[in-house]
């Protein structure tokens, strides 16, 4: 079969074209009509394009090529239908609130999409290239790497999927207004999806791995080299989940949302920081090993960071707090929330 040479020999100027154009083009229409619905779905799908793309031009159809991008399209596909399907729920999307009107901050969103998107899709994109694909034998689908890989992937893919349905379903019941959700996998871990997230993409790292981790791309080659740098793609999920898109915008804003709002005695606030204290942060566990750890092992390798941990003497606006309970007629919250270690101390 001919191998296809597309601007360069790893198809990275190739599917950053794609993505780029892609993007901009959803970028037009939702900036254009002012709604939210293709911002996500354009994202998930554009997993889709760049993984069918770089199998139908690769020069060979391994079963690994073939599985890895299988793997990268399913999960994109659940992930896409997944907020297609929970945006045409809720009509708007309060991240663009305060960009949706605005061309060069909403233009900004869609740049860094572009950049999640091929970046993340780097290990698919370099094992279907001709330099990787076409220029050296492959072992046979089933090495250590592949196995481990498979099982991170569909771990992960069942933890993600399985959240995602946990978490709209707790929020679509109206019985639940107010609480935290902290039933099914989040008695066991606060992001639960951000974890299967995480999983998928190191999984699907370390099956695209393989040929150079087993020999068959030689030690100092640019293809061994480029392989192993593709996990870039899985650790900028990692960071973009760690310090841009999810924990920083949940842990800290979210408990003091609840703690601003109910005052350190109300019933949502209460049950939020008993939830805050018995369950880990990222990494599933049951709620009884978790508080057992150590503060030093849960500030560490449990991600429970400072930078999330939130502090009523220091984070909340306990004026308000305070009018607002003497409004109510009950105590002073500067007093009780200066009491209130089991939040400071975690």
């Amino acid at each position: 079969m001919a191998v296809h040479h597309v601007l360069d020999d790893y198809y990275l100027a190739i599917t950053l074209l794609v993505t780029v154009a892609y993007q901009l083009i959803g970028f037009s229409i939702a900036f254009t009509c002012k709604f939210d619905k293709l911002t996500d779905f354009a994202g998930g799908t554009n997993f889709i394009i760049l993984a069918v793309l770089t199998l139908a031009l690769s020069a060979t159809h391994t079963t690994r090529q073939i599985l890895v991008s299988l793997f990268l399209i399913l999960w994109a596909f659940r992930l896409s239908g997944f907020l297609l399907f929970r945006i045409l729920k809720t009509g708007t999307d309060t991240r663009f609130d305060d960009k949706r009107d605005k061309f060069f901050p909403f233009l900004g969103f869609w740049v860094f999409q572009m950049l999640w998107v091929w970046t993340v899709s780097l290990p698919v994109t370099i094992l279907n290239s001709p330099n990787v694909a076409a220029m050296y034998d492959q072992p046979a689908f089933g090495t250590a790497a592949d196995i481990v890989g498979l099982i991170m992937w569909a771990g992960g893919f069942l933890v993600e999927a399985v959240a995602d349905v946990q978490k709209y379903r707790f929020r679509s019941n109206a019985d639940s207004q107010g609480r935290t959700c902290d039933v099914g996998l989040f008695a066991w871990s606060r992001h639960p999806n951000y974890f299967g997230e995480i999983m998928v993409q190191f999984g699907i790292f370390t099956m695209a791995v393989s040929p150079s981790a087993y020999g068959y791309v030689p030690r100092g080659s640019g293809a061994y080299a480029a392989q192993y740098a593709s996990m870039v793609g899985a650790f900028f999920l990692t960071l973009l989940l760690l310090f841009v898109s999810g924990l920083t915008l949940q842990e800290r804003p979210g408990a003091k949302k609840k703690y601003e709002k109910d005052g350190p005695d109300g019933p949502s606030w209460t049950q939020h920081r008993n939830w805050l204290e018995s369950t880990s942060i990222l990494i599933p566990m049951p709620p009884f090993v978790w508080r057992a750890l150590p503060t030093a092992v849960k500030r560490s390798v449990g991600f429970e960071w400072p930078l999330y941990v939130f502090e009523p003497s220091k984070h909340a606006d306990l004026k308000a707090v305070e009018e607002r309970r003497r409004e109510e007629g009950r105590g002073s919250a500067r007093e009780e929330g200066s009491q209130d270690g089991l939040v400071r101390d975690r």
